[in-house]
């Protein structure tokens, strides 16, 4: 059964850094793309970040750029999200998706297989 567990989040003030961590089971995507999507209250689940295989090509969404950095460990079949200069726009469940495909863009949430169960991330001002 392949599952995504992530963690890391929590509540914290703004202008704090966090770390999420996204954990792979079941099989490996080490030469898959990997994805980090948030979904606040109200809002569609919105592309954050993404990440090849081969660690060769990042994408970011515009209003993360230069404090979000998302990397990987394939050896530990692990994805990170380092988030820097948090705002209380960045709140919201942060999800782990992982794809098997290439049909579509990497921003398309259609593009990724698999989901993790998400995490909280609160930013207070």
């Amino acid at each position: 059964q392949v599952q995504l567990v992530e963690s890391g989040g929590g509540l914290v003030q703004t202008g704090a850094s966090l770390k999420l961590s996204c954990a792979a089971s079941g099989r490996t995507f080490s030469n898959n793309l990997m994805g980090w999507f948030r979904q606040a209250p109200g809002k569609e689940r919105d592309f954050v970040a993404a990440i090849s295989g081969s660690e060769r090509s990042t994408y970011y969404k515009e209003s993360v750029k230069g404090r979000f950095t998302i990397s990987r460990d394939n050896a530990k079949s692990t994805v990170y999200l380092q988030m820097n200069s948090l705002t209380p726009e960045d709140t919201a469940v942060y999800y782990c998706a992982a794809s098997t495909s290439y049909t579509r863009p990497y921003y398309d949430t259609s593009r990724y297989d698999y989901w993790g169960q998400g995490t909280q991330v609160t930013v207070s001002s």
